[in-house]
């Protein structure tokens, strides 16, 4: 049996998801500026007035949220978003809510190892 997004969210949530949707993508544009701008950054004389450490963290931060941006936006489009894969339950909306990008429940994710 195939897991939806309708079977692995609430039914109070299923509602938001548009809601949930649109604010993946409002962060995907703020993310990918962010990271155009850094680039930017990097091609200038003197990195733009940061200092190189600085703008090498930002730059891989600034990636890191597109990717996982986009990663939560597919699995929306495959019909999986809100189910953890660690554990195979919902991830309860209130961790949607405020993390959309979330691909896990707190448990499985304070479980997984640091990279």
């Amino acid at each position: 049996m195939t897991t939806t997004v309708h079977d692995s969210i609430k039914a109070g949530a299923v509602a938001s998801l548009p809601l949930l949707r649109d604010m993946l993508e409002e962060r995907f544009t703020i993310h990918t500026r962010q990271l155009t701008e850094l680039v930017v950054c990097g091609a200038l004389p003197h990195l733009g007035g940061h200092d190189p450490r600085t703008l090498a963290t930002l730059t891989e931060a600034s990636r890191q949220a597109v990717a996982d941006t986009a990663h939560a936006l597919q699995r929306m489009s495959q019909g999986i978003y809100g189910l953890c894969p660690g554990c195979h339950r919902a991830i309860p909306w209130g961790r949607l809510r405020e993390v959309p990008e979330a691909e896990f429940c707190v448990p499985c994710d304070r479980a997984r190892p640091l990279p």
